[in-house]
């Protein structure tokens, strides 16, 4: 029989969020084991739920969500996504600049594959969230990456993505809040990176899913509010401020001077119309979300869940030996790193399979979001407290067996 192959586009595709280590753990729990998982930004499992105004709203809409909707989305979700965006300060947003997709997901594979041609390079974070790299992939381009530096708090090394820039590339895409390492950039940052992209007539590419999702007082501030010229596309959606994931519902704003950009934005329309519409159960909630009462920031307040349990998993991570973190202000992650002198990995996607396979805590390895060195992982602290210190706690057996095996 002939031998099937998969496409070569997937050659530098990645996905490790749900790759091997996450098939290993479905196996083990048919095996009955019961695993903790520090993996995946997946809240309803954790107890997180949804606000109900939004799940009435979409039941009370069931009845006139069986058909088709527009392309781009239904009249009051878009127009609640554009006044959202005249609060953030984006200026320029017109209705027909909004588009509702499955997820924040779909949209970026769609921004992707209307931009680049085989060959075109975008800029993108290391560490990044893997989707990036992989619709980047997928779309006929070439994800360069640019260093997010640990030692400055995680902020891009504005020097490093000048260095790799080229007659190429296409675009440049920012992820703030971070995921995975929890960073939230300044303005003066941002404003950095709009002059770059001005300067070499750059599409901004904004993910801005965790844009609620803030500690310590922090604020966020939209890219795409600090120029009314650079193209930019601004990303979102209700999974996460809205504890929403498998509802699908995302949004990607086109702001700045969309002049030039009518050729991109056309093929933008085409790929929005090929795919008919997205989920309209999910776009009827998006009204409500925006426009109601935001109890994200209870969670993420003082003395709210979310805060108490990542100041818990940065206080339990960072007391291993060799274990070093920089503490988030945002989003759901933290992206702790191991000392290569205390802790010799040379595969850390086989590290982590082993640490699975003998404490049930399933863990991402650094280079799943594209890092360079087997060195860092990352973890959701989205499980309740008492379970955040039964899998860190075994995580540090596991690392302490490790240290005295390689005499560290």
């Amino acid at each position: 029989m002939k031998t099937i192959h998969k496409s070569a586009k997937l050659a530098n595709v990645l996905y490790d969020i749900r790759g091997p280590i996450m098939d290993a753990a479905r196996r083990m729990e048919e095996e009955g084991h019961k695993i903790i998982k520090l993996n995946i930004g997946n809240l309803a499992p954790f107890g997180f739920d949804a606000p109900e105004e939004i799940q009435q709203d979409m039941i009370r809409n069931l009845g006139n969500a069986a058909g088709y909707s527009d392309s781009k989305g239904i009249f009051a979700a878009r127009k609640a996504v554009m006044h959202y965006t005249q609060q953030q300060g984006i200026r320029g947003v017109a209705l027909e600049d909004v588009y509702l997709g499955n997820g924040a997901s779909e949209l970026i594979a769609t921004a992707t594959n209307a931009l680049l041609d085989d060959g075109d390079e975008l800029l993108l974070p290391t560490p990044d969230y893997p989707l990036w790299t992989a619709a980047t992939s997928l779309s006929g381009g070439t994800p360069v990456h640019y260093l997010c530096d640990e030692a400055n708090g995680w902020m891009p090394d504005l020097a490093d993505l000048r260095r790799k820039i080229t007659p190429r590339t296409k675009g440049i895409v920012v992820i703030n809040p971070n995921n995975p390492t929890g960073a939230l950039y300044s303005d003066d940052l941002l404003r950095e990176i709009v002059a770059i992209a001005r300067e070499h007539g750059l599409v901004l590419l904004a993910d801005e899913v965790y844009d609620k999702v803030l500690y310590d007082d922090a604020r966020h501030t939209a890219i795409a509010s600090l120029s009314e010229d650079v193209l930019t596309l601004t990303f979102n959606s209700l999974s996460k401020s809205y504890r929403s994931c498998g509802y699908r519902a995302g949004w990607m704003v086109v702001s700045g001077d969309k002049r030039a950009a009518a050729d991109y934005i056309e093929g933008l329309n085409m790929l929005t119309n090929m795919r008919l519409c997205a989920n309209v159960p999910g776009q009827y909630a998006i009204q409500t979300a925006l426009g109601g009462y935001q109890s994200i920031h209870e969670l993420v307040g003082p003395g709210g869940r979310l805060r108490r349990q990542r100041d818990l998993a940065y206080e339990l991570i960072t007391a291993i030996p060799g274990v070093t973190c920089v503490k988030p202000r945002a989003a759901l992650y933290m992206f702790p790193r191991l000392d290569p002198q205390v802790y010799p990995i040379e595969d850390d996607r086989q590290f982590f399979l082993e640490l699975l396979e003998e404490t049930r805590v399933m863990l991402v390895q650094g280079t799943g979001f594209n890092w360079p060195r087997p060195d860092h992982f990352r973890i959701v602290f989205l499980p309740h407290e008492d379970d955040l210190r039964e899998a860190i706690g075994r995580i540090a057996r596991f690392l302490d067996h490790y240290r005295k095996r390689h005499s560290t």
